[in-house]
This record gives C-alpha cells, sequence and structure tokens, in this order.
C-alpha cells in the first residue's frame, strides 16, 4: 500500500481513505485545476472524480460503497465482507494506478471534465 492509502477494517466496516495533502497528489490537483478551474481537488472532488471514473471503469466498485470526504482526505467505506474487501483492494489499485498515471486523470479531465459533478 502506498503513501498515501491506508485501509481500516473491524467487526463491521472495511475502509479506505486516499490522504491528499501528499506532495505528489498535491502538484497532480494543481495540475487537473489548470485543466479546469471547477476542479479544486479537495476530497470532495477527488470524490466526484473517482466516481466518474469508476462508473465508467468499475461500477462494481461503486455498489453499497458508502464515502466521507473532507478537506484533506477522502474515505470509502463498505460492510466487512470478503468481497467487499476485495472492492478496497481494487480501489486501492486504481487509485494507485492513476496517481502512478497522473497523464490518464489529466486526460480525463481535459475530455469530460464538464461532465463531472464538482463540488
Amino acid at each position: 500500500m502506498s503513501e498515501y492509502l491506508s485501509v481500516y477494517s473491524d467487526n463491521e466496516s472495511i475502509s479506505i481513505t486516499f490522504y491528499i495533502d501528499n506532495e505528489n497528489i498535491l502538484k497532480i490537483g494543481a495540475e487537473i485545476e489548470k485543466i479546469n478551474p471547477d476542479a479544486y481537488m479537495n476530497g470532495y472532488n477527488w470524490e466526484a472524480f473517482l466516481n466518474y471514473y469508476l462508473e465508467k471503469q468499475s461500477p462494481d466498485v461503486l455498489i453499497n460503497m458508502d464515502s466521507d470526504p473532507e478537506a484533506d482526505m477522502y474515505t470509502v467505506y463498505y460492510e466487512n465482507t470478503e468481497k467487499n474487501s476485495g472492492k478496497v483492494k481494487k480501489l486501492a489499485a486504481i487509485i494507485e494506478y492513476l496517481i502512478e498515471n497522473p497523464d490518464d486523470i489529466y486526460e480525463i479531465v481535459r475530455e469530460h471534465g464538464g461532465e463531472i459533478e464538482w463540488d
């Protein structure tokens, strides 16, 4: 797991938190905002982007997902089941892929930024 993601679980729920106050994440966010000024990349707009991305690429991850965006992080919760544990792993891999390949994010924002429900 990367320095900007953490997973927590207890008997009832499993969650993944994406910490957006990481230096690399902040740089990516600044570039996204240059492309689309509506996309100030706080936790709420990372949620908007990821929801858009997941709807198109991995809609199964959105099933039974609850979220809690904040200014400096974005947390996703599921009921703690084996199936949902797999969703958390898949979401972690998606976020890591996107952060390691930010040009993919920039292309989506350039081409579809008007379709994303920014905060």
